[in-house]
């Protein structure tokens, strides 16, 4: 008898925990390559649940749902809004091996 088994799509945000938040966001932008930070900010707001991510930043949920969207292109002030909800501030740090602009 064959067993039929089922698969169903990963999702990060089964595996996460309020607590990880942080260090998941600050690990996916280790590397320095932010394409997948909105995928993570989504993940990250999900987990917390919108409507609380919504009292923690003061930005309604419509906000936030298009903001975090595929394709969502959130505003410096909003972005930062959100990483502080969060427990997290953008910072800038040189880039080392590279050559600077003139």
């Amino acid at each position: 008898m064959t067993k039929h088994t089922a698969s169903v799509p990963f999702d990060a945000a089964d595996f996460l925990h309020a607590d990880d938040i942080p260090g998941y966001l600050a690990e996916v932008t280790r590397d320095g390559d932010t394409r997948a930070l909105p995928l993570a900010l989504r993940t990250a707001a999900d987990v917390l649940g919108m409507a609380e991510l919504s009292r923690r930043t003061g930005l309604n949920r419509e906000t936030l749902y298009r903001t975090l969207s595929q394709h969502g292109n959130p505003r410096l002030d909003t972005l930062a809004t959100i990483l502080d909800a969060f427990g997290l501030r953008l910072a800038l740090e040189p880039v080392t091996g590279k050559r600077r602009a003139a």
